[in-house]
Formats: C-alpha cells, sequence, structure tokens
C-alpha cells in the first residue's frame, strides 16, 4: 500500500437562502459564498479531492446552500503541526498590490471580523 499523504483541498460553497445559523441577513439576489480548506490523509491528489467532495456535500446537506464547481488541493510538505502551511495558491497578475488585494480579497463584503493584535 502506498503512503499517505497530506492535503489541504479547498471548497466552496454558496447559501442562496437565509438561515438561523446564517447567513439569516441575505437581501433578494445575495448570496454567501464560502471557502472551505480540509485537511485530508491519501494517497494522491484525486483520492483526497474526492474525500473532500463527498465531506463538502454532506455539509450542505447538513447545513444547505450548494457545493460549487471549484476544488484546489495542495500536497502538504509536512505533518500538520503549528506553523506547518496548508494551502499555497499562486497567481500571476499585472495588477498593483493593492488592486489584486482589491479585486481578490478585499471586496468590502467579506463576513469577518478584524482581530486585536
Amino acid at each position: 500500500m502506498p503512503d499517505k499523504t497530506w492535503f489541504a483541498v479547498r471548497t466552496c460553497v454558496a447559501n442562496h437562502e437565509p438561515k438561523p445559523w446564517g447567513p439569516h441577513d441575505l437581501e433578494p439576489g445575495q448570496v454567501d459564498y464560502e471557502e472551505r480548506i480540509t485537511i485530508w490523509r491519501a494517497i494522491d491528489f484525486d483520492a483526497a479531492i474526492a474525500m473532500a467532495e463527498a465531506e463538502a456535500e454532506r455539509y450542505v446537506e447538513d447545513l444547505g446552500g450548494e457545493v460549487l464547481p471549484l476544488t484546489q488541493a495542495y500536497a502538504l510538505a509536512m505533518k500538520p503541526a503549528n506553523g506547518v502551511e496548508v494551502f499555497s495558491l499562486i497567481r500571476r497578475s499585472g495588477l498593483t498590490t493593492e488592486d489584486y488585494l482589491d479585486r481578490h480579497f478585499a471586496m468590502g463584503t467579506e463576513r469577518q471580523h478584524r482581530a486585536d493584535v
């Protein structure tokens, strides 16, 4: 049996309707998109992706929503522990740093809180 590797797999879920556990304040036409990264011990990328996609389907069965057709996987170089990189995605772009962050990460509609550091 081949050695298993740890993989981080990114899936995306869309929530179209208000739910008691969230999103509870959606306005008509709004959708909450949730990016999830889960880790899996598998023999290869395909196996890790299959496990993550199956888990995402169970997740939406329990909470509602739909799994989007985007799955990305990353093989961890080390076992999970404090400080180990669990996901990496590199994009090549001609955008300035500010424009890049505005386009891909800080659009102003994220449901997040700033940590007091």
